[in-house]
């Protein structure tokens, strides 16, 4: 059986969100699933030492540039949100509750989520606007609002980022194929080459 490809994303990264439009396609076309981790870029950036691309002189505004160009070439709704960038604990644990249980629903909440910041402009760092962008899609509010607080959750999500961290997981979207690490939504033509044809 073919190794599922990994899609480890955080949910502030405009970049993470043109990869989460294409990686299940992509994947299933060479008869993969794709398992998606969202991640902390925040608890990676503290080892890293890296900043937000829209904090660094020069290159954020060149950023900036390249998120309309590259949203337009992906066919996607997008806007820089007001706040930008944010802290994405809440969706993430959402994101890892909802997947224990059902990960097909956490993959179209992950797309929900995705879009409420980049095409809506919602802040989804505010756990009320996580909420509200699960109970849309039918998921009980009250449990999705005890979720972002229980500690087992809280502990999932550590655990998830402790890991992507010790895989050497160190931007979004990061995405292994067998073992082989592509980072960044423009790698996508190399990943489905390497899928089509195997290694070179």
């Amino acid at each position: 059986m073919l190794k599922p490809v990994e899609f480890y994303f955080d949910f502030s990264s405009p970049y993470g969100y043109f990869a989460a439009a294409k990686i299940d396609a992509l994947a299933a076309k060479y008869d993969r699933a794709a398992v998606w981790r969202p991640i902390l870029l925040g608890a990676i950036f503290k080892i890293t030492g890296q900043q937000p691309l829209a904090t660094i002189p020069l290159k954020g505004s060149y950023a900036m540039h390249d998120l309309k160009r590259s949203a337009r070439r992906f066919g996607l709704p997008f806007r820089i949100p007001a706040k930008f960038p944010i802290a994405t604990t809440a969706p993430c644990r959402a994101y890892y509750w909802l997947h224990d249980r059902d990960p097909a629903a956490a993959k179209v909440l992950a797309q929900a989520l995705y879009r409420a910041y980049f095409a809506e402009d919602r802040d989804i760092s505010n756990p009320e606007v996580t909420v509200n962008v699960a109970a849309k899609l039918g998921h009980d509010k009250d449990a999705v609002a005890q979720a972002l607080n229980d500690v087992a959750v809280k502990e999932r999500l550590k655990t998830e980022v402790d890991a992507a961290i010790e895989r050497g997981v160190f931007g979004s979207p990061y995405i292994v194929v067998d073992g082989e690490p592509f980072w960044g939504s423009d790698r996508l033509d190399q990943i489905e080459q390497w899928l089509a044809k195997g290694p070179w």
